[in-house]
């Protein structure tokens, strides 16, 4: 789809957007009353209206000494260059600076030492913080599950000391009441050295789920404010589950999701001009009308989810690696991958829920390291490609002639290295493979002998018939 019918569009949905906010009941808990947005905020005539300045198409990376814990969520959005530049940017977010995590509070963990389905513990947010700060291509955290083992009106304090102990990188957090949003703030004041050193430095955000486009809950509204007032990041996610909570139809759920982020991000700035929100194009999820399913791997409707948040010049929350089986199997990897390279070419710039199974019922340390082999892949795709007189080889190709080979060359030597070597990929050949232990994939990720192929396939041979 041509870029610019991408932009025709996107504008044209955030049109309607306004239009659903300027004449719905959207109902607030705001002071004493339920009151519309329209009573509290101008509508902008859409005919004049203009996108804020922003990170834009052309916008030049700046690229130097990443370090999580200290920069991460510093540029995530925040509205102008300036502002990136004054905080200590060290990584601009352009289309193609693509960050990926995993996902939050799932009911159920797939025990990668038994293969049991179970409920989750703090130990197991425990060991996913340990597993995601050493993969190399994950690169924010989010509690992986919920802890069953811990009182619930407490366990997202656990969760969220349990990540701060257990990794360096960044932390989307998720907390059930608004008192734990405060609780979990403060904690990360103290790792950050103050208030102020939290807010120029943001070391985590805070990811919130909203009843809906049309009602907004106090709690969201509440942790909404409050972030805002002290200017650290959020998303904002008015939740549509399309043909169930909002229009069957792709565009009709974004457009009804957008009016209720743009609600959120307008409410924000008038709490604290210039408060990052991170866009989620409300998640927008399909239901599967034979399984009555929330799908989390459907192919609709991302690119324009994406796009309309480019057209703001804010950043989104993106959607991948996720998948509706149940085991890490061909289909899990299948929409994994699928959903992780054309999430990252649309251009979102944090994607989550890496590792989920089920539709998001269930988190896997398996599938998330299986992913995170296919996140190197995708972003080793997404280089760029070098003409140079050295990457052209000419005189290379000359002193070798049409009889010689490349492979003793000094050249061979030198770049051989700079194509992309699977971590957990298998590349040998069939004897070789038989010989290691003919390992199936899941084996490769520390999963026990379940994992081995069959040995009929190792040893090439038919199943008797009976």
């Amino acid at each position: 789809m041509p870029e610019q019918n991408l932009g025709k569009r996107a504008a044209e949905l955030h049109r309607r957007a306004i239009v659903i906010d300027g004449h719905s009941d959207i109902l607030m808990p705001i002071a004493d009353g339920k009151v519309r947005l329209g009573e509290r905020v101008t509508v902008p005539d859409p005919a004049t209206w203009e996108p804020p300045l922003g990170i834009t198409g052309n916008a030049r990376g700046v690229v130097t000494d990443f370090s999580p814990h200290t920069y991460y969520f510093g540029p995530i959005g925040q509205y102008s260059i300036p502002q990136f530049l004054s905080g200590g940017l060290t990584v601009q977010l352009e289309r193609n600076n693509v960050f990926f995590g995993p996902g939050s509070d799932c009911l159920y963990i797939l025990d990668h030492r038994t293969g049991e389905r179970r409920r989750g513990t703090l130990d197991d947010v425990v060991a996913a913080s340990r597993v995601c700060d050493a993969l190399p291509n994950i690169d924010f955290l989010m509690s992986f599950c919920i802890a069953d083992d811990l009182d619930q009106e407490t366990a997202d304090r656990h969760q969220m000391r349990a990540m701060l102990m257990n990794s360096a990188k960044p932390i989307l957090f998720v907390t059930t009441e608004f008192e734990g949003c405060v609780d979990v703030v403060k904690m990360a004041e103290i790792v950050a050295g103050g208030e102020e050193e939290l807010r120029r430095n943001p070391l985590c955000a805070c990811y919130m789920n909203v009843t809906g486009p049309l009602r907004h809950n106090a709690e969201a509204l509440q942790k909404l404010l409050f972030l805002a007032g002290k200017g650290l990041p959020t998303t904002y996610a008015p939740v549509v589950l399309r043909g169930a909570s909002g229009p069957v139809t792709a565009s009709g759920a974004i457009a009804l999701a957008n009016a209720g982020e743009l609600a959120g991000l307008v409410l924000a700035q008038l709490k604290r001009e210039g408060a990052p929100v991170i866009l989620t194009g409300g998640v927008n999820d399909m239901l599967d009308m034979r399984a009555m399913a929330d799908v989390y791997a459907a192919p609709e409707n991302r690119v324009m989810l994406v796009e309309l948040a480019h057209y703001y010049g804010l950043p989104i929350f993106g959607l991948a690696g996720a998948s509706d089986a149940k085991l890490p199997d061909e289909q899990a990897a299948a929409e994994a991958a699928f959903s992780l390279l054309l999430e990252a070419l649309a251009g979102a710039q944090m994607i989550h829920d890496v590792g989920y199974l089920e539709g998001g019922k269930c988190n896997s340390l398996e599938q998330l390291v299986i992913c995170d082999e296919l996140i190197n892949y995708v972003r080793r795709f997404m280089q760029g490609l070098e003409i140079s007189d050295e990457t052209l080889a000419l005189d290379v190709i000359d002193e070798v002639g049409p009889h010689g080979d490349f492979l003793s060359t000094r050249h061979t030597y030198d770049h051989f290295k700079e194509d992309w070597y699977p971590a957990l990929f298998d590349r040998s050949d069939f004897e070789s493979w038989v010989v290691a232990g003919n390992k199936m994939l899941r084996q490769g990720t520390g999963r026990g002998d379940s994992g081995r192929a069959p040995a009929g396939a190792a040893a090439s041979r038919r199943p008797e018939r009976n």
